[in-house]
């Protein structure tokens, strides 16, 4: 806030103005700047490198669709005529296969050219299965082997759309833009130009003044190109996703199996944690604990005093191993969460931490188990973020449900800067929050404030209320 404030005073100082007009700061924004980001632009959309993939993709579209077109027509009308023979089904397998090979070459195409990374089709078999019958049948079950065939049979009339269109705004453009190269090349005794009645009659371009606008016409049909061959290129794109790429269940299959390889990984993480700190905490404590009840067992009637402060010693080792115990009991899923819900259990979580925290929970009834502990952990993890990381006065938690969401808001007025990028703290909350189907979203700008919002989906506890 502080530094917004302080950047809107600066702008607002004729002083400071002046001098930045000085400079030529407001001068290079407004004027000679913004004509070179202009022409900058203008020569991307012309020329620029994504024109030229995106052309060269329409331009190869004719081709692979024709040899598409043409294999799909044949294979397909003499496997369905073979069906009332044994090798018609095979045949049509085979088939529908090749076209599943040819999406795959297609898709790669659109990544290369088009920038457009669709994910590959499932498996056709599932492991362990494998046999003729078994692998027809999984083609002929397959979404992505008729996708593939729809695509190949009905590409072609866009291809021969986008293509005509492709070569005859290139090739007009770039005659017209380079006019003034060959023009004079022509013979004038035949009255050479170009002839707008197509006759050798009419307006005759054969000066260096007229070839010079007609280089310019040619410059507007090349940026006007450059935009016709953006918007192929996002049909190009509708069509690559929607016949090519996986299907919404698929798509759902594969999320959902992502999300299940993360918590699978995040419980074995979650385990692994849990036996280094027994082993490490409360075992190793309990073994010295052990000892040391031996030694005072030895030294009970020889020397009584230092057995009994041997025993002290092991009162004491056990109050520590309790706490350790309850600390990880906490970690595993505290008592007071699963007894008085997420306000008494968020409003102990922050007297724990090293800022003042204002918790306010406003929820009408408790939500289901699992979406209770994974709100509480992530505000957990977020606020030991806070205490370790922010060097933030204060922070704040709020929670409420929103329709069927339950929307959590964690803020502070730390340093900011948290750093969302693969690896760190909050990456791992948001593959997390992923698996049950949830968001979040990190501000945290240079100098703070952050702000972590996350929306998880709401699920009623049941036979609760």
């Amino acid at each position: 806030m502080a530094g917004a404030m302080s950047s809107t005073a600066v702008s607002r100082n004729p002083h400071h103005a002046g001098e930045r007009s000085g400079d030529g700061g407001i001068g290079d924004g407004t004027g000679t700047g913004g004509a070179r980001r202009l022409w900058s632009t203008a020569v991307s959309v012309m020329v620029g490198p994504r024109t030229l993939r995106e052309g060269l993709y329409a331009l190869l579209n004719l081709p692979m669709a024709l040899f598409a077109f043409c294999f799909a027509v044949t294979a397909l009308s003499t496997s369905v005529g073979l069906l009332i023979t044994f090798v018609g089904l095979p045949l049509l397998c085979l088939t529908l296969v090749s076209l599943r090979a040819f999406g795959y070459v297609e898709r790669t195409r659109a990544q290369w050219l088009l920038g457009l990374p669709v994910p590959g089709p499932r498996p056709l078999l599932a492991k362990g299965r494998r046999g003729l019958m078994e692998w027809m049948s999984a083609v002929l079950r397959s979404g992505e082997c008729w996708r593939s065939t729809g695509y190949a049979l009905f590409h072609l009339p866009w291809a021969v759309v986008s293509f005509s269109l492709v070569v005859s705004l290139w090739s007009a453009a770039w005659s017209a833009l380079l006019y003034p190269l060959y023009f004079w090349l022509m013979d004038r005794s035949d009255r050479a130009g170009i002839h707008l009645d197509g006759h050798g009659g009419g307006l005759v371009w054969d000066t260096l003044a007229e070839a010079l606008l007609v280089s310019l016409v040619g410059l507007l049909l090349l940026y006007l190109s450059g935009w016709l061959i953006r918007g192929l290129a996002m049909v190009d794109r509708l069509m690559v996703g929607g016949l090519l790429g996986p299907s919404a269940a698929d798509a759902r299959v594969q999320e959902l199996e992502s999300n299940r390889s993360v918590v699978v990984d995040t419980s074995a993480a979650d385990l692994r944690r849990i036996e280094r700190d027994l082993h490490d905490g409360a075992q190793a404590r309990l073994v010295a604990l052990a000892m040391g009840l031996g030694l005072a067992k030895e030294k009970l009637a020889e020397d009584p005093d230092a057995a009994a402060r041997m025993v002290d010693e092991a009162h004491g080792e056990v109050k520590l191993a309790l706490q350790e115990l309850r600390d990880l009991a906490r970690g595993i899923h505290p008592a007071i969460l699963t007894d008085r819900g997420l306000g008494p259990a968020l409003s102990a979580l922050a007297s724990r931490c090293t800022v003042p925290v204002m918790v306010d929970v406003d929820l009408p009834k408790r939500p289901a188990e699992a979406i209770e502990g994974i709100t509480y952990f992530m505000v957990s993890e977020l606020l030991q973020n806070v205490s370790k990381h922010s060097r933030a006065r204060s922070a704040s938690v709020d929670i409420w449900r929103t329709g069927d969401q339950l929307m959590v808001l964690v803020s502070d007025d730390g340093r900011g800067g948290a750093d969302t990028g693969a690896g760190s703290g909050l990456a791992g909350l948001t593959e997390r929050i992923a698996a049950v189907d949830g968001a979040l979203a990190v501000s945290s700008p240079a100098g703070g404030p952050t702000t972590v919002t996350a929306a998880l989906p709401w699920r009623d506890r049941p036979g609760r209320g």
